[in-house]
């Protein structure tokens, strides 16, 4: 259990005497994931590729390495901790709906998991505003975290869609089928954002980090911070870098 104890370290938890993989220990988990490993894609931006996706190869990266990564990365890695921990775990691929106009394709990591007290979905690899705790799957049930709220509805084409309510109404977020995959499933998937023009992780830094009232983001030279649902946004120069890629735990 050395290395789940490494990885309790790096979230900033202590792990426990007794384990119960109950959903009070999942939603701990999950927030302190999300608020301390960041989302992000640097090693696409500087060429170290193909990303890993074994679970050596992510534990090294996250835990010894302290860095982040994107959702084929954290929730592969997560995935792992889960299961060392007693839970069951089935993987989906998901379609990102939230600002698309057309159905796009599956090119999302998911988390099913059963817990001693229901089944819920996890995800710690998005980087926009999300769950920062674990979403029970029960359709129609609405789920308030902090000043958001979610919920989930059942499409015959799209499965399980994840809605979010914004501005009074609600939209859908992502969607998956319960079509388990393996590991080696998300290699293409995570290649073609590694590499495809259309892709954009290729761009410029994508970089987000959760806190207890919203998230810190850097996309290129802007830095963001929301705040209980205020934004404020910042145009940094290239001297003052070095300083935001710091909040996100890495070195420019």
């Amino acid at each position: 259990m050395e290395k789940v104890k490494k990885y309790f370290e790096r979230i900033g938890l202590e792990l426990p005497e007794n384990i119960v993989p109950d959903s009070e220990l999942l939603k701990k988990l999950h927030y302190a994931h999300c608020t301390h490993v960041p989302y992000e894609n640097l090693d696409i931006l500087r060429g170290l590729l193909p990303l890993r996706l074994d679970d050596e190869g992510l534990y090294q990266k996250v835990v010894v390495e302290g860095k982040g990564g994107y959702c084929f990365e954290l929730n592969g890695l997560f995935a792992w901790l889960l299961r060392k921990l007693g839970y069951k775990v089935t993987e989906y691929a998901s379609r990102y709906l939230r600002g698309e106009a057309t159905i796009p394709m599956r090119r999302h990591r998911v988390l099913k998991v059963e817990a001693t007290d229901g089944t819920w979905c996890a995800d710690v690899g998005i980087g926009d505003v999300c769950p920062r705790y674990p979403v029970k799957m029960e359709v129609g049930l609405e789920q308030p975290q902090f000043n958001e709220l979610y919920r989930f509805d059942k499409d015959e084409f799209l499965g399980w869609v994840l809605m979010d309510k914004n501005k009074g109404e609600w939209k859908p977020f992502y969607s998956f089928t319960e079509e388990p995959q393996l590991p080696q499933d998300y290699v293409a998937l995570s290649c073609y954002c590694e590499r495809h023009p259309d892709s954009p992780f290729i761009i410029e830094e994508m970089f987000s980090l959760k806190t207890d009232t919203g998230l810190i983001a850097l996309d290129g030279h802007i830095y963001k911070e929301l705040v209980n649902g205020k934004v404020t946004v910042w145009t940094l120069t290239d001297e003052e870098m070095p300083e935001a890629y710091a909040k996100f735990g890495l070195k420019y």
